[in-house]
C-alpha cells in the first residue's frame, strides 16, 4: 500500500516546524516497535493463535509494501524504528521473515535509524549455553550488518533450565564478547511473555550491565513498574548508559523523567552532558529514553510532545502524553501480550493499512468493545482523526467486515 500522501505533508510539515522553533537537538531517543500488516487473502489460511501455523505461508502473505509504510510513517514523525521485535510478532513471523524485514526496513534508508531484536530463532535446536549466545552473537552481527543496533532479546532458555546468576553473567559475557558495540539488552517481564517469570536472578543485569559499558550502552525496561526503571536509570547515569523506557503505562514520566509521583513539572530534567550511541548524539540526564510499541499508534501527537520537551515545555509535553498514556493503558489492558491487535487496528482505522488482521489472528483476542475504546481514546490523544474513513472502518469492524 502507498504512503498516503497526507502522512508524507505531515512529516514535512514536522520537520519544518522544527527548524524554524530551533536548531536543538532533540533530548531523547526514541524508537517506535512497529507491527507487520498482512494481505487481505490471509484470513482465508484459517490460522489461528491456539494452533502451529507454517512460516512459509506466513511469509507469502505479509504485505511488504504497508509494513514498510508504516515504518517510512514512523520515520516521518521523528521515530527510529525497533524492528523484528515482540510488536512484529517476531517469533510467529520466523527467522527467515524477519531477516526480510531488518533487509527491507534497513534498504530505507531511515533518517532516524533502527534497532531490531536479536534471538535464535535462526536455529533448529538450542543444545545448551554455548549455543545459546553463539546464536545470539550470530543475529547480532546480522544486525549490525544491515546498520541497526542489536538489541539481546530476553533469553526464555535460561529460565526454562533454572539457570542461575553466574550461568546468567556467563551467557551474556560470551555474547558480548563475540560482537562489537553498540548494544542494547532487553528486560522483557512476565506480563508479556510468562516464561520470563525471574528474569535475571540475583545481582546478575547489574553485574551484566557493568561488562562492558562501551558496548553495552543500555537497557530497554519492560517491567511496567516506574520506580525500578527510575532507580536503574540513576544507577546507569554516571556510566553514560540509558534506560529506554518500554513502560506503555507511564511512559510519558518516564521521558519526561525526575520522579514521578512529583508535582507535575513545568521545565524538564537538565541535559547533563551528550554521548553517542550508534553515531547519534544522545542526551544524558535523569530521564529515560524510549523503545515503545504504542508509539506505532501515537507518533503524530508524540511527535508533538517531543518537539515540545525539546524546546523545554513540561507542561506542553505532559499535556499532549497525558492523554497517550490512557490510550496506552488501554491498548496493554491484560492480557497484555495481545497489545498488538490494538496498533493494527489503529493504522486499520486510519488508513494506513486494508485490514486489522494479525499473524495467526492474533487480534481474534480482543473484543469489539475493546477496540471501540481504542478509538475514542485515539481520537481525544489527537492518534486518530474523528472523520467519514475512521467511522466506516470502525463499523466494519463491528460488523466483521475487517477480513
Amino acid at each position: 500500500m502507498a504512503e498516503p500522501a497526507s502522512h508524507k505533508r505531515t512529516g514535512v510539515r514536522r520537520l519544518h516546524t522544527m527548524s524554524a522553533a530551533s536548531n536543538a537537538r532533540p533530548t531523547r531517543l526514541c524508537f517506535a516497535a512497529a507491527h507487520v500488516v498482512m494481505h487481505d487473502a490471509y484470513a482465508a489460511l484459517g490460522h489461528r493463535l491456539d494452533t502451529p501455523a507454517d512460516a512459509t505461508e506466513i511469509r507469502c502473505h505479509v504485505d511488504w509494501n504497508a509494513t514498510m509504510g508504516i515504518r517510512r510513517w514512523l520515520d516521518s514523525h521523528g521515530f527510529g524504528i525497533a524492528e523484528a521485535m515482540d510488536t512484529a510478532q517476531r517469533f510467529f513471523l520466523g527467522w527467515e521473515s524477519a531477516l526480510e524485514l531488518l533487509a527491507r526496513t534497513s534498504a530505507l534508508g531511515l533518517a532516524h535509524g533502527f534497532c531490531a531484536g536479536a534471538g535464535t530463532d535462526h536455529l533448529a535446536q538450542v543444545r545448551n549455553l554455548d549455543d545459546l549466545a553463539d546464536g545470539v552473537a550470530w543475529q547480532c552481527r546480522e544486525i549490525q550488518r544491515l546498520s541497526g543496533i542489536p538489541v539481546v532479546l530476553p533469553m526464555p532458555f535460561l529460565t526454562q533450565h533454572g539457570c542461575g546468576e553466574a550461568d546468567y553473567v556467563a551467557t551474556y559475557r560470551s555474547i558480548i564478547d563475540r560482537v562489537e558495540g553498540p548494544i542494547f539488552l532487553h528486560w522483557l517481564g512476565p506480563m508479556f511473555l510468562p516464561a520470563l517469570q525471574g528474569y535475571f536472578p540475583g545481582d546478575s543485569l547489574r553485574r551484566i550491565l557493568a561488562l562492558d559499558r562501551q558496548k553495552v550502552r543500555g537497557i530497554k525496561i519492560s517491567m511496567l513498574d516506574d520506580a525500578l526503571e527510575v532507580r536503574l536509570r540513576r544507577e546507569l547515569l554516571p556510566h553514560d548508559q540509558i534506560v529506554l523506557t518500554g513502560d506503555d503505562f507511564h511512559f510519558g514520566r518516564m521521558i519526561l523523567g525526575g520522579s514521578p509521583d512529583a508535582p507535575r513539572q513545568t521545565v524538564p530534567p537538565a541535559v547533563e552532558r551528550w554521548t553517542q550511541i550508534g553515531g547519534r548524539d544522545v542526551a544524558l540526564g535523569d530521564f529515560s529514553h524510549a523503545l515503545l510499541g504504542i508509539l506505532d499508534a501515537i507518533a503524530e501527537p508524540a511527535g508533538r510532545a517531543l518537539d515540545a520537551l525539546t524546546r523545554g515545555c513540561a507542561a506542553k509535553f505532559l499535556d499532549l502524553m497525558d492523554p497517550c498514556e490512557t490510550l496506552g493503558r488501554h491498548v496493554f489492558c491484560a492480557p497484555t501480550q495481545h497489545y498488538k491487535a490494538g496498533l493494527a487496528f489503529l493504522a486499520y482505522a486510519a488508513g494506513r493499512q486494508q485490514n486489522a488482521m494479525l499473524i495467526r489472528r492474533e487480534d481474534t483476542m480482543r473484543e469489539i468493545a475493546h477496540y471501540r475504546r481504542c478509538a475514542e481514546l485515539a481520537v481525544l490523544c489527537g492518534a486518530l482523526r474523528d472523520d467519514e474513513l475512521t467511522t466506516s472502518r470502525i463499523n466494519a469492524l463491528l460488523q466483521g467486515e475487517t477480513k
